[in-house]
């Protein structure tokens, strides 16, 4: 792998957000001047990014966290999918790099607090220069952001990368009142549609997390691939269709 790695580090064991029976730990590289086409190959391996952060799960006693990535040329919305696609055909997209923003701040901060209230989030607030250490440093050039806009305001903020072969989905935040219209799910079929624009093969989804609500809606989206541990970067990755692969449910 190419770039410069600054730093690696695993956190010590804390409660997982996602199973409260279990514990998790995280493993940390910060990396600067990373090429797209390395970037993709950790893809490949599991990491994900935010900022100059690119992360995966080290967790001792539990493999529950699995990357989950969707075969684009195979993709075809569900029904309920297209209800979304309709309940928000007057929505603007606006694709652009990634920056930091008033709106984008307290875009974040309300949605964070809605989560809080009816999710039992913890809730986080950030401010411009914290907004911008999280989703901004580092102007990487595969780095988008995409723009929601409803009669000319912002009401949606979905973060994402573009490598050579694959979208992966970062983060989306929204205004809470756009609850109702489901905007996770609209926000993920527009980042699908980009990457179908851009001739792309997979979009990775982030972890899938068995047993966790909040996790569960990844695997509907259809056809899909699940990747089978966490090899290392001399280690050949191995994906598994979930619909012929066994060892991809146990």
């Amino acid at each position: 792998m190419h770039g410069y790695e600054l730093a690696r580090f695993t956190t010590s064991p804390y409660g997982c957000p996602y199973l409260p029976d279990e514990t998790a730990s995280l493993t940390y590289r910060i990396l600067v001047e990373i090429s797209a086409q390395d970037y993709e190959e950790m893809l490949q391996r599991g990491w994900r990014r935010f900022g100059c952060e690119f992360f995966r799960p080290a967790c001792a006693a539990c493999a529950e966290c699995r990357s989950l990535r969707l075969r684009l040329q195979h993709f075809t919305p569900s029904r309920s999918q297209r209800r979304a696609l309709a309940a928000n055909a007057d929505m603007q997209v606006v694709v652009q790099s990634p920056t930091v923003t008033p709106v984008h701040v307290r875009l974040y901060n309300a949605y964070h607090q809605d989560m809080a209230g009816r999710k039992q989030w913890r809730y986080r607030t950030h401010n411009m220069k914290s907004y911008y250490e999280n989703f901004v440093i580092g102007e990487w050039d595969f780095a988008r952001e995409l723009q929601y806009y409803a009669d000319g305001r912002l009401v949606g903020v979905a973060l994402a990368d573009v490598t050579p072969n694959a979208l992966t989905s970062i983060y989306f935040y929204h205004d809470p009142a756009w609850r109702s219209k489901s905007p996770g799910v609209y926000s993920i079929l527009q980042q699908v549609a980009y990457a179908k624009q851009l001739g792309l093969t997979y979009q990775y989804l982030g972890y899938w997390v068995v047993g966790s609500a909040s996790m569960d809606y990844k695997s509907q989206y259809r056809p899909h691939e699940i990747l089978a541990g966490y090899p290392e970067d001399h280690e050949s990755p191995l994906w598994l269709d979930p619909e012929t692969d066994v060892s991809s449910r146990n």
